[in-house]
């Protein structure tokens, strides 16, 4: 019998293989992404530090009050010009995208495009 790999386990290989190639400094923090069954998640982290700079998700309050469901795209595209605005905020420009080893395709895709739209640019 063929034992098969979960998708999550899957998802978690590539991701760290990923990992090995993208890394966030001061100067051009990671933006990191991730997606459950029911909410996305965004986070801006300098590794170098260890430490998040910046972070949005649709578990927050405010984000949540202006979303119907949060983990549809609509979600993650009002999640991707949250934290695309809070970055320009903070004063960062510039950031490596970390997909997370999700496929780019439907909410890590608006999330990304959001992002770009309020000023980050990768």
């Amino acid at each position: 019998m063929v034992s098969k790999v979960s998708r999550s386990e899957v998802r978690q290989e590539k991701h760290r293989r990923s990992r090995r190639h993208i890394v966030g400094t001061a100067q051009r923090p990671r933006l990191a992404v991730f997606r459950s069954n029911d909410h996305i998640y965004a986070q801006v982290i300098d590794d170098v530090a260890g430490k998040t700079l910046l972070a949005a998700s649709t578990l927050q309050k405010d984000v949540k009050a202006e979303l119907d469901k949060t983990n549809d795209v609509a979600a993650a595209a009002y999640v991707g010009k949250v934290i695309g605005t809070k970055a320009v905020e903070a004063g960062i420009k510039e950031v490596v995208f970390d997909r997370g080893g999700f496929i780019y395709q439907g909410k890590i895709k608006a999330l990304a495009d959001a992002a770009r739209e309020a000023g980050l640019e990768f």
